[in-house]
């Protein structure tokens, strides 16, 4: 292999950099695209994420890598460009979702395992092949008084070795996303069930890791932040910060490349404002950075409204948002900068 898997990790998260996830199912781009009227088909699909991958603020300054779906990793632009050629050309990195859903797990009611194994090796080989230097696979971690199971826990820890393990052996980083949900069913829980829930979520995968003999170099950890549930919401942007690094001082080893969060059901301005205070307020063993979908797009989506002739409109808006949260990896952002824009 030419390049090295921590390389590519280091380049992942660097200064200020984060990840853009674009991979998106088909089944949810078309829920995000019902909500601006637009039926979704391969051509909004494309024309959609080319506005994104066309926009050279953002692509150049703030975006290390774009995380695609099957289809636009072979897809090409209006004028016959590859998507991949867009991305390397704004010197991005190109990855992959190689995982196939979260499915509900047999004897476990109201939890999943996430599949997609069968075969990785083979289309890992493949991706590799067409410009992807990193995947992605998100195991989903239910909340609630009674859950997760340590059934589901363990299973779900053990699939994201075994993909990590297989991404390594392709020349591929793995970001390995175990993902505690804010969002799922019944949402109330408080910030202190979700830090233990997290603490243990993340104990567990990296015992997993360490026996698949995953290089920790060559990683990225794609975590939740340690947050309230979605309908109980009361902690302060500081408590947040503040929970969320203690969970990960304490079980995240130092040796991983970077941290790159998910905004996992935050609005876009929280998951801005909450990167930005940790980075602030704490000493680091590592680089913490974004990994966000909607809170990266969802302006953008809005402005555009699938209407050629707002593509610049769009392309100012994701530049916005790509540059607050290329300032919260900095640890520099403020909310004043959200009004003059």
């Amino acid at each position: 292999m030419s390049e090295r898997l921590e390389d590519i990790a280091a380049k992942m998260v660097a200064d200020g950099r984060g990840l853009l996830a674009a991979d998106e199912s088909t089944g949810t781009i078309g829920k995000r695209f019902d909500t601006i009227g637009l039926k979704s088909t391969e051509t909004s699909r494309r024309d959609y994420r080319e506005m994104l991958f066309r926009s050279e603020e953002a692509m150049k300054n703030c975006i290390s890598g774009v995380i695609l779906y099957e289809e636009t990793l072979f897809q090409k632009a209006a004028d016959g460009t590859s998507f991949v050629d867009i991305i390397k050309a704004a010197g991005s990195i190109p990855g992959i979702k190689v995982d196939t859903g979260a499915k509900p797990m047999a004897n476990y009611p109201g939890e999943t395992v996430t599949e997609g194994l069968d075969g990785l090796a083979e289309r890992l080989a493949k991706y590799y092949e067409a410009g992807a230097r990193f995947a992605k696979w998100r195991g989903v971690i239910a909340i609630s008084s009674s859950l997760p199971t340590w059934g589901s826990m363990k299973a779900n820890a053990h699939a994201l070795a075994r993909y990590a393990a297989l991404c390594q052996q392709a020349g591929i980083v793995p970001i390995v996303e175990p993902e505690c949900l804010m969002d799922g069913k019944p949402g109330d829980h408080n910030i202190d069930r979700c830090a233990e829930v997290t603490e243990w979520t993340l104990r567990t995968v990296f015992e997993e890791l360490a026996d698949a003999r995953v290089s920790l170099e060559g990683m990225i950890l794609k975590p939740n932040m340690v947050i309230d549930g979605k309908n109980a919401r009361k902690a302060s942007v500081a408590e947040v910060a503040e929970r969320t690094v203690q969970v990960l001082k304490r079980t995240v080893p130092s040796a991983v490349a970077g941290i790159a969060f998910l905004s996992g059901g935050q609005t876009t301005e929280e998951a801005t404002a909450h990167l930005s205070a940790m980075n602030a307020a704490f000493e680091l063993p590592w680089k913490l950075t974004f990994s966000y979908g909607r809170a990266l797009q969802d302006t953008a989506l809005k402005a555009w409204g699938g209407k050629p002739e707002n593509v610049a409109a769009g392309q100012r808006a994701f530049n916005h948002r790509a540059e607050m949260n290329r300032l919260a990896a900095k640890g520099t952002w403020k909310r004043e900068l959200e009004q003059a824009a």
